[in-house]
């Protein structure tokens, strides 16, 4: 893409001569009150190299990332040195280091909904972005961000300019972001999860992107992720970080075929093979679905009257059984979301839909709002979906004041009891959303849905911003609660391997219809649609 900022990837090569493009030497980030959470992390990233940081959630990947760009919150402090070209960042102006943060340096960040104003349509936020580090005019900002649009895989750019953030799926948002890390034709790109909310297709479609244009523009790369396959298919280095520290850092090569630290091999362990626990054949039904149906409004006309409407969601039928977990996969923008949403009353539905045995779309009032105990959700964004003002045992205790009529000693041990449920320890119910990693506050969520003890939860992409053990560990405890409980699943996901280990059927939606259904080792083993077919060919090896 043209930009008065472009620079060949020779050029780039020459400046960086003899010195790496970022150093970190003996980085060390701690709490203001004196809690270390990165120890002497030592790193350098060369131009046109890519190096991936991997493992699990709480390692110190993200916040060592913010540091570099001198963006972490004012609760941490970073000691140590960092340089760009050879210059110390603290030695930077703070112009220079505005150039450096979305100029030379693009950033993804794990998650787009909380990155993206909410206020600002997608367009006005492309377009700052590139005037900011470029002097165009407005219009040729606007050319240059539909351009970026289409080169991220997005249909419709000049529609999705229109847009606002909360009308993306997932997967958009993050398409999104990545299109506005590489408006300025950066020399690095730090990609934190970049690939999180995107189905397998478009995963290997948005990281060929990356390394096409890695080695076009001589673009350095540092990735953090916990998806190790896709480490291993494009990364040059790797560095594994466990507790803040660095326990292993090699070539990619030589660390998946020889890992040398337990912790390694730890990460490396495939959980895939394990399958869900059997379910009795005359289980009764939970949940029964029927001709549903969702639309949204895409243009009105003068008089504010609908002139065109987008059916995200088309006749679908499902059925859930008690103690059932059922896998819903599907490219982003496919209608997953919009169905999870329509089951739970969430957004206006047409069809039927039986749930524990009552009409659930005839409900309204108060009839509707005591029904609502019985289905909870786990977004796919936590840090968006817990409110930032409440302490963790202020929200997870939202569904009970709500719902029951409890003792405020009941209440705190009804919280203890769902913190212990999903492995977090129970004292750090009176710390912050912030305070936790993506990993974390994904249990944090999966403990509120949990404490009114649902018959149904939905988990929207549930195991998305964690490493493969954390995803292992979380995926045992949802079989465990599921054993005890009963409880049925509607499990969306774009992790087929995770949606394998958990699901005992699934059900394959492309463009709001659904397109195959089945028990899942079918499906995984004989797919019958093609596009099915597709999704289970872009796994990686």
């Amino acid at each position: 893409m043209p930009s008065t900022r472009a620079m060949s990837a020779e050029a780039q090569q020459r400046d960086t001569a003899g010195q790496p493009l970022l150093a970190v030497d003996r980085l060390r980030i701690r709490t203001r009150g004196g809690q270390t959470l990165v120890h002497e992390l030592s790193l350098q990233l060369q131009a046109g190299e890519w190096l991936a940081v991997v493992g699990e959630s709480g390692s110190g990947k993200s916040i060592s990332a913010l540091a570099c760009l001198d963006l972490l919150p004012s609760a941490l402090v970073a000691e140590g040195d960092i340089r760009w070209q050879g210059q110390p960042l603290r030695d930077m102006t703070a112009a220079r280091r505005q150039q450096l943060r979305g100029g030379d340096v693009g950033m993804i960040f794990q998650e787009p909904l909380t990155a993206l104003n909410p206020l600002h349509r997608i367009g006005k936020q492309l377009c700052e972005a590139i005037r900011l580090h470029q002097p165009v005019a407005a219009a040729q900002a606007r050319s240059q961000a539909l351009a970026l649009l289409r080169e991220v895989g997005i249909a419709e750019p000049e529609r999705r300019l229109r847009a606002w953030p909360h009308e993306l799926s997932g997967g958009q948002r993050q398409r999104v972001m990545i299109a506005m890390a590489l408006a300025n034709q950066p020399r690095l790109l730090i990609a934190d999860e970049p690939t999180t909310a995107l189905d397998a297709i478009l995963q290997g479609q948005i990281l060929d992107l990356l390394k096409q244009l890695q080695r076009s523009r001589g673009l350095a790369v540092l990735l953090i992720s916990h998806d190790l396959p896709q480490v291993r298919r494009y990364a040059d280095r790797v560095v594994v970080m466990q507790s803040g520290r660095v326990v292993e850092s090699s070539d990619t090569a030589t660390l998946f075929a020889a890992p040398a630290q337990a912790y390694t091999r730890t990460l490396l362990k495939p959980f895939a093979e394990t399958r869900p626990r059997a379910l009795a054949e005359a289980t009764p039904a939970l949940l029964s679905v029927s001709q549903l149906n969702v639309r949204y409004a895409r243009r009105h006309n003068w008089w504010g009257g609908v002139s065109d409407w987008h059916q995200a969601v088309i006749d679908v039928g499902l059925t859930l059984r008690q103690g059932e977990a059922l896998g819903i996969v599907g490219e982003s923008g496919s209608g997953k979301s919009s169905l999870a949403a329509a089951l739970l009353r969430l957004i206006p539905a047409s069809g039927r839909i039986m749930l524990c045995g009552q009409d659930w779309l005839s409900l309204e009032g108060e009839p509707l709002r005591q029904a609502r105990r019985h289905a909870q959700m786990v977004f796919q964004d936590p840090y968006g979906s817990l409110s930032p003002r409440l302490m963790v045992s202020e929200l997870i205790a939202e569904g009970l004041r709500a719902h029951q009529k409890l003792s405020e000693a009941e209440i705190e041990q009804e919280v203890i009891a769902a913190l212990r449920a999903v492995r977090l320890d129970p004292d750090s119910r009176h710390r912050y959303p912030h305070e936790f990693s993506g990993g974390q506050r994904q249990r944090i969520a999966l403990a509120r849905g949990l404490i009114l003890k649902p018959a149904l939860i939905v988990l929207d992409e549930p195991t998305s911003a964690l490493d493969r053990h954390t995803q292992g560990e979380i995926i045992s405890l949802l079989r465990d609660i599921q054993t005890s409980t009963g409880i049925g699943y509607l499990f969306i996901s774009h992790d087929l391997s995770v949606v394998r280990a958990l699901c005992h059927r699934l059900l394959v939606l492309h463009d709001g219809k659904v397109v195959e259904q089945g028990l899942t080792e079918r499906i995984f083993s004989e797919p019958q649609h093609a596009y099915t077919q597709a999704l289970l060919s872009a796994l990686p090896d």
